[in-house]
């Protein structure tokens, strides 16, 4: 007679642990994409302030004129791609 049996009562710890494992990364993939989300809606309200005070568009640094494709492609942009590939260096 086999003692060993065929159940499943030796794995199901393991499949507990995974499924915890699996709901928690969800929670934090979740709770990122929330943070971006909340960071790019404070990006684009302090743009509108910009704009209210006339300074939308204009490089932080070095005072110029941000290009239009720019702002079309990152409407809360506060840095020209030069002044950002500069800032990075």
């Amino acid at each position: 007679m086999n003692q060993d049996g065929n159940d499943v009562d030796d794995t199901s710890p393991t499949y507990k642990i995974l499924e915890e494992g699996s709901a928690s990364q969800t929670k934090e993939e979740l709770t990122q994409l929330a943070c971006r989300q909340q960071k790019f809606i404070q990006g684009l309200e302090a743009a509108l302030v910009r704009i209210e005070n006339k300074t939308y568009g204009i490089d932080r640094l070095t005072g110029k004129l941000i290009p239009k494709e720019r702002l079309r492609a990152v409407p809360h942009a506060t840095l020209s791609v030069e002044s950002k590939q500069n800032r990075k260096k």
